[in-house]
């Protein structure tokens, strides 16, 4: 009996007329609701908001902390198995003999810069500095913090956490999304990539409960990575001569997250109205040029050495313990101060953290990736989505973090570096390293840092609005209504701006905790639907039965 033809048809309503008109009502209005209910908590009721947030975060980390280990180890998986599989990975993300639209250099450009580039300028230093003082190793008395038996400790944590694992909650968010709207001729959104376990029921409200699900995940994911680029962006404006913009303890103002916020989020909200192709395709490839620059600095006038072991014996240490750290899960005793009890809140601050935060991006990423790729073989997309920036990462880590552990150890710094805030630390290590040379020198690299976190942010930001008017729109990439891009971009900043203001970014990073848990089980979802349905592709190609559509006739009037 010959295998079923696939389903290549998920009809959406979207709105026909009216200010909604090309969105779908169910998923636009109740995620634009959520979002502005959140934004209103948090400015109007910060205490109550604060304290709901935080023992909403309590509850999850003490019962979903396994979890969310679990599940980025099985993305890891599929996604080389999938690349390893000879049916799999030579599949065409898109009809049979389809060409990729970008050239590898702006296909890279836009993912890294989109997915992972700002926490480059903030994580790349105070990362590898922090667990250089702690570790698991050293709260189990295995290392000593600071000292130079702790280094390849640093860099093995540091690589766990942008690494294989975060590249692959990526990975499989696009991988989904690409193969069942370029193969199968589905909306290019979140539902799509449950077809083969739930079929047409996604059209209705199972469909709208998982993209709305996708909407608010996306924005508390990239509010936590503006979180961060917003105080890094004050510090940078101070470094080379703004003032007004920090409070008397040196953290990031009212004021100054206000001026950073409207900067950024008016400038995305400008690429956002220019396009993919234009606007964001430009902005990474700028991006990328100037993390060259900055990046060939550290290589060549910083820790040269030092940063060249750290690399390789980062990654072999990385490589080695990869399978143990990927699936141990510590439990605490209930005694405060024990191992255990250390070990765990480790766990929780940092992998358990990390993970949310890949997996609440992974729908915006994960569908800009879809995006951009459409006609690279599956094999190619996690090479170039999975492998390829984890390696620059580890790049990134080994040379700028290693250069800030070296100046400190060997270089004289004597806490200039290690004691500055996390956002300030890349600033006030190439300050060190080049003031005593020219002051002009100093400034002259803080103001290109600076304009490199703004592209960075822009990038991020604009993207993510366009991802969600996707979403929205039923999968729509066509253009979308200004007024809708205005209102996600001043959403977007909004969210950023009440979260910052009532708790910092532990708001931000509590929330996003929250908002990233329901998503995670769509995407174990995704994993199960990807790999049945090449799986059954192979027994229709067998059969004779077609298995890629070209033709799209999935929105209907509302």
């Amino acid at each position: 009996m010959a295998p079923k033809p696939a389903l290549s048809e998920l009809p959406i309503k979207l709105a026909t007329t009216g200010f909604y008109r090309g969105f779908s009502l169910d998923v636009t209005v109740v995620s634009k609701i959520i979002i502005s209910a959140l934004v209103v908590w948090a400015i109007f009721w910060p205490v109550n908001a604060g304290k709901i947030l935080g023992d909403w975060n309590t509850l999850i980390l003490a019962n979903f902390a396994a979890w969310y280990i679990w599940v980025v180890a099985l993305f890891v998986i599929v996604c080389i198995a999938l690349a390893l599989w000879p049916t799999a990975g030579r599949l065409n993300l898109g009809q049979p003999g389809e060409k990729p639209e970008f050239s590898n250099f702006s296909w890279f450009s836009m993912m890294f810069s989109a997915g992972i580039g700002v926490g480059m300028l903030t994580w790349a230093v105070a990362e590898p500095v922090t667990h250089f003082a702690n570790n698991p190793e050293v709260i189990q008395g295995l290392t000593t913090g600071g000292a130079q038996n702790n280094v390849r400790m640093a860099y093995k944590w540091s690589f766990l956490h942008w690494g294989l694992g975060a590249w692959a909650c990526y990975a499989i968010a696009g991988l989904s999304m690409a193969f069942f709207s370029y193969r199968r001729a589905l909306p290019l959104t979140i539902r799509s990539s449950l077809t083969p376990l739930f079929g047409k029921a996604l059209s209705g409200p199972l469909g709208h409960f998982i993209d709305i699900v996708a909407v608010v995940a996306t924005i508390l994911g990239v509010a936590q990575t503006l979180g961060f680029g917003v105080e890094q962006f004050v510090a940078g404006l101070t470094r080379i001569g703004i003032g007004g913009l920090v409070n008397p303890e040196g953290e990031a103002s009212t004021f100054g997250i206000i001026v950073a916020l409207v900067m950024i989020m008016g400038a995305s909200t400008l690429s956002a109205l220019s396009g993919v192709g234009k606007g964001i395709k430009w902005l990474s490839n700028i991006n990328m040029f100037l993390s060259i620059i900055l990046l060939g600095f550290f290589i060549i006038f910083g820790a040269t050495f030092f940063g060249g072991s750290a690399m390789f014996l980062g990654i072999w240490d990385y490589l080695i313990a990869l399978p143990q750290m990927s699936f141990n899960v510590w439990t605490t005793d209930g005694v405060q101060g024990s191992e255990a009890f250390l070990l765990t809140q480790w766990q929780g601050w940092w992998p358990v953290f990390y993970w949310a935060w890949w997996i609440a991006f992974a729908p915006f990423v994960g569908l800009f990736l879809a995006r951009i790729s459409r006609g690279r073989s599956i094999r190619e997309f996690v090479l170039g989505a999975m492998f390829v920036p984890s390696l620059m990462c580890f790049v990134w880590f080994a040379w700028a973090g290693g250069t800030a552990i070296d100046l400190e150890l060997n270089g004289g710094a004597n806490g200039v570096i290690f004691n500055a805030a996390n956002a300030d630390k890349i600033f006030a290590m190439t300050e060190f390293m080049l003031a005593p040379i020219g002051e002009w020198l100093a400034w002259g690299m803080a103001l290109l840092i600076v304009v490199l976190l703004m592209t960075f942010l822009v990038t991020s930001a604009d993207s993510a609005v366009l991802i969600v008017n996707t979403i929205n729109a039923g999968g729509d990439e066509g253009p979308k209504a200004r007024p809708h891009i205005l209102f996600w971009g001043a959403a977007l900043g909004l969210v950023v701006a009440g979260l910052l203001i009532s708790g910092g970014t532990g708001a931000i990073k509590t929330a996003m905790v929250i908002g990233a848990l329901p998503f995670s089980i769509v995407m174990v979802l995704m994993c199960f639907a990807l790999v049945f349905a090449i799986y059954s592709d192979g027994r229709r190609e067998a059969a004779g039965v077609q298995t890629t559509y070209s033709s799209k006739n999935t929105l209907s009037a509302e």
